[in-house]
């Protein structure tokens, strides 16, 4: 397939040159993208912060950018994956950036990769692009989340001045390992010599301790070196830089915030000579800070609720804010997941938050078939005895079935995959441009 022969050429027709470019989706390992770099010159002078774990890093990274954002940085933002537009993944002061600057972006990078004779995965090519525009602007700091794992991930080829580790749990199992402790090594690898690296993990394996010791870096781990106390409409957080009072409840709703705020603030602590922040741009970026699909209540009566949780542990903590926020009437819950995640892990975690299942399947390979995961919800112990089992050909039909049978006391949630949120974000999107 030849590349868009134009840089100004439609960015749907660079992703999908990319797509089609490299055999494996996912290639663990950072030669070829180290090589680009180089060759690329990709050099930047501003701070780096890099956010890792298995769940929590998109609300992180929100808060982050956020409230370096009020102190009056320019704050570059990697994240992935996109929920509608891949321009999602990349932003400048919280601005999109354009297809037209994307395009040109590949076309650059896709000359070098041509002239090292080597190839890239779309993730490294997304993570070369977003490092490119960075340095392009002149930001003064760029926040980079990790694509997968850690050690061998893209990004990992920028040196973080601070790096984070959200959690660790078991998830992407094929390419990180079977085991927390084999987990935990990949995605502690983002930490560096002598510079600050945070654990919002209580649960430490052995593995992160070694690496920590291994590497060199000051540690700083939830409980131990940093932590919060909750109040009704407040918070307090305690740090290396001592306490702070009568913090704002973050926007971003659900049980762990708390935790993921925390763990920003301690970041921010490290960071102070660097990039130093004051008590009213912590009170003002946490309140604006905003993440699409994490706990998201897009209508109240009835509640509805998009959730990209797709692992156990994230079902969990859906679980948990599920159960703060109980409803008196029934939950509707819209349901389709990738065919290799831990779906019945996923099931067991919130099967009595749902009662009823509206089950799909996703415009996608990998998804799994509506009908293996209703054989993967009766094997978690729900029979559909008093009909709480539903079949239908897309997500967008589960949810329209939803909202046509709840009533103000009821909430529906949609989750299991980023796929399955995009799909009924797109749909309403869609509903309110009407």
């Amino acid at each position: 397939m030849n590349a868009p022969s134009r840089e100004s050429d439609a960015l749907v027709d660079w992703l999908t040159y990319l797509e089609a470019l490299h055999p494996k989706t996912i290639e663990m390992g950072l030669d070829r993208v180290n090589q680009v770099k180089l060759q690329l010159g990709l050099a930047p002078k501003f701070p780096i912060i890099l956010v890792g774990g298995t769940n929590g890093k998109g609300s992180v990274c929100a808060m982050l950018e956020s409230i370096l954002c009020c102190a009056g940085y320019q704050v570059g933002c990697y994240t992935s994956p996109h929920l509608l537009r891949y321009n999602e993944r990349v932003r400048i002061d919280k601005k999109e950036v354009d297809d037209e600057r994307f395009c040109n972006a590949f076309a650059k990078i896709n000359a070098v990769r041509k002239n090292c004779q080597t190839s890239l995965t779309f993730f490294e090519f997304g993570t070369l692009a977003a490092m490119y525009l960075f340095i392009q602007d002149e930001v003064d700091v760029a926040i980079l989340e990790v694509g997968l794992g850690g050690r061998l991930d893209a990004v990992n080829i920028f040196d973080a001045d601070c790096s984070i580790l959200t959690s660790i749990d078991l998830d992407h199992m094929e390419y990180l390992g079977d085991t927390r402790e084999k987990i935990g090594f990949e995605k502690a690898a983002i930490f560096r010599k002598n510079k600050p690296a945070i654990c919002a993990e209580t649960d430490l394996p052995d593995s992160v301790n070694q690496q920590v010791e291994n590497i060199g870096a000051i540690f700083y781990q939830f409980a131990k070196a940093f932590g919060f106390s909750k109040k009704d409409t407040q918070w307090d957080y305690w740090g290396p830089r001592g306490w702070r009072y009568s913090l704002p409840l973050p926007a971003l709703r659900g049980e762990k915030q708390l935790k993921n705020a925390s763990t920003c603030l301690v970041a921010l602590d490290s960071l102070n000579e660097l990039l130093p922040v004051s008590m009213n741009d912590v009170r003002q970026g946490l309140t604006e800070a905003v993440i699409t699909g994490r706990f998201q209540v897009v209508s109240t009566q009835p509640m509805i609720i998009l959730d990209v949780a797709h692992n156990p542990a994230a079902a969990s903590v859906l679980s948990e804010n599920l159960a703060a926020t109980k409803p008196a009437g029934h939950t509707y819950a819209v349901f389709a997941m990738l065919q290799d995640k831990d779906i019945f892990g996923v099931i067991q975690e919130l099967k009595n938050d749902i009662d009823f299942w509206l089950v799909s399947s996703i415009y996608t390979p990998r998804t799994a078939t509506a009908d293996y995961l209703i054989d993967e919800i009766h094997k978690a112990g729900i029979s559909n005895n008093k009909n709480v089992i539903y079949k239908f050909s897309d997500c967008v039909a589960a949810f329209v079935f939803a909202c046509e049978q709840a009533t103000k006391n009821d909430r529906i949630c949609i989750f299991g995959s980023f796929y399955t949120v995009g799909d009924v974000l797109r749909y309403l999107n869609t509903l309110q441009s009407k």
